[in-house]
């Protein structure tokens, strides 16, 4: 018989993990902090409740942003018996999480010694961390080396697709997430963005009036960059939004194969900044 290689996949609370994973060993979330004002501040952690928290945030004058996970809290994440650890954090260009979880790997190497940590920029966030966890877990179920483990999923990680389409942009603006945008029209106008990710930078790509036209250019947009969406999982979370969200599954099901679908309830960071309605998709 081989030797059996154990890994551990950790994760930054804003990945969106299907619920056939929560609750498996082979997984720990390492929170964010929410922060709502002085009403709300608590980690993103599995007690979160959208409802209550949308409520707070709705009710606020003051815009919610959140903090990152220290050094230390990653480095502790990777004391396991498992022979690998995987990280996977959203996009370094949005938050200081992935920043935090590569120092927690020094931290970890200096203090207990040598490990396979490798932490991978999801460039993306919420679903887009999902996909990659689910690849992971394909390629380390392949037998694969450590090596080719990191180099197939940092070209699994490129070649994946972001797109996403928000109600109110305003979480992401005042909190500085926007910069990749030249302009934006007035939210008087009810026209949304359709907004992508460029290696991992928010930027737009088109824009519609309302919500349910903005939604159909993404579809438009998704399809028409898509290749091989036969051998491809599509993903789509969304904030208190199940409707939209069964309804853009529904028009890309209708020109296109996937090897998997699945519809997730965004966690807590993601509804921090999607907001109320938000949809993300990812390919």
């Amino acid at each position: 018989m081989g030797i059996v290689v154990s890994y551990k996949i950790v994760v930054d609370s804003c990945c969106e993990l299907p619920e056939e994973f929560r609750g498996d060993s082979r997984f720990e979330r390492v929170p964010l902090t929410l922060i709502v004002g002085d009403m709300y501040e608590r980690e993103d952690d599995d007690t979160f409740n959208q409802a209550e928290f949308l409520k707070v945030v709705a009710e606020c004058p003051v815009c919610a942003k959140s903090a990152c996970p220290s050094p230390e809290r990653y480095m502790e994440a990777y004391r396991t018996d498992a022979d690998r650890v995987y990280v996977v954090t959203l996009s370094a260009k949005l938050s200081g999480s992935y920043n935090s979880a590569v120092l927690g790997a020094s931290l970890y190497h200096e203090t207990y010694g040598e490990k396979d940590i490798y932490v991978i920029n999801s460039m993306s966030a919420s679903c887009g961390e999902a996909q990659i966890v689910c690849k992971l877990i394909e390629l380390e179920e392949q037998g694969l080396s450590f090596e080719e483990v990191t180099m197939r999923i940092e070209e699994y990680t490129r070649g994946m697709k972001t797109y996403f389409v928000l109600d109110n942009l305003d979480t992401l603006r005042k909190n500085g997430r926007l910069t990749g945008v030249k302009a934006l029209v007035a939210s008087t106008l009810n026209i949304k963005p359709v907004m992508s990710a460029d290696e991992g930078e928010i930027i737009q790509l088109s824009q519609a009036i309302g919500t349910k036209k903005a939604l159909s250019k993404l579809v438009e947009t998704a399809l028409h960059d898509a290749v091989d969406t036969a051998e491809k999982r599509l993903m789509i979370s969304h904030c208190n939004a199940l409707e939209r969200a069964k309804s853009v599954k529904a028009q890309l099901e209708a020109k296109a194969q996937f090897k998997d679908i699945k519809i997730i309830d965004m966690a807590g960071l993601s509804s921090l900044y999607a907001n109320d309605g938000g949809i993300i998709v990812t390919i």
